[in-house]
């Protein structure tokens, strides 16, 4: 397949910049104050799904009723808050060393996120100076369904001009990894955060690493 690949479709979340753990806080600490449980690790399960879905999640399971639009945008808006009140997320180890490795190989990385925060552009030029064009990203403005529908991969393709077999995903949750497996394109896991490496098998990752970190190591040896 590698003689096939034309480009690498990136996650930015816990796959680019090391962001979950401040997510999966504000989601937490949010949630707790008004009197609903959502776990640290519960929240690295719903990324990828919009503020509005994840809410909506929590208020069938505890209170057997949809959140409100009210009580949807005023919960999103305390979780914003909140996680840009933290530091600013580096970037993920081993990220920049495989971009790198990739843009030496003549293939095209693009990123894929259901982000809509309007300083996406800025952070990746800052932290990955070179490697993205603003016309080949797929970001929440783009698309209708969010992961794990495969409209965002979709998207990709098209805005990339490519097969299925001619990119490969790379993804750090669940959500994400399902709609790239949906999207009918070779999807890499690399599991940055607290979650069994089995869930991330089980939503249909075709490859498994530990680390960002061990997948640049290993990628010159990756047989895809």
């Amino acid at each position: 397949m590698k003689k096939k690949l034309k480009a690498v479709l990136f996650d930015m979340d816990g796959v680019l910049f090391n962001s979950m753990p401040y997510h999966s806080e504000a989601w937490h600490k949010v949630m707790k104050s008004h009197g609903l449980t959502l776990s640290r690790e519960e929240a690295y399960m719903h990324e990828g799904r919009t503020g509005a879905a994840t809410i909506n999640i929590v208020f069938q399971r505890e209170l057997g009723r949809e959140a409100t639009q009210e009580e949807i945008e005023s919960i999103y808006q305390e979780k914003s808050v909140l996680f840009n009140s933290y530091a600013e997320a580096e970037r993920m180890p081993g990220a920049w060393e495989l971009l790198q490795k990739i843009k030496s190989e003549g293939l095209v990385p693009m990123v894929v996120t259901g982000s809509g925060q309007l300083s996406l552009l800025e952070r990746l030029e800052h932290n990955f100076p070179g490697m993205f064009k603003k016309e080949l990203m797929v970001t929440a403005f783009d698309v209708k369904y969010g992961k794990p529908h495969p409209e965002p991969y979709l998207m990709a393709l098209k805005k990339g001009g490519l097969n299925a077999d001619e990119a490969v995903v790379i993804e750090n949750a669940p959500l994400g990894v399902e709609a790239g497996h949906k999207a009918g394109i070779f999807t890499i896991a690399v599991n940055t955060g607290p979650l069994d490496p089995q869930v991330l098998l089980d939503a249909g990752a075709d490859l498994l690493f530990p680390s960002m970190q061990a997948l640049s190591e290993a990628w010159d040896t990756l047989n895809i």
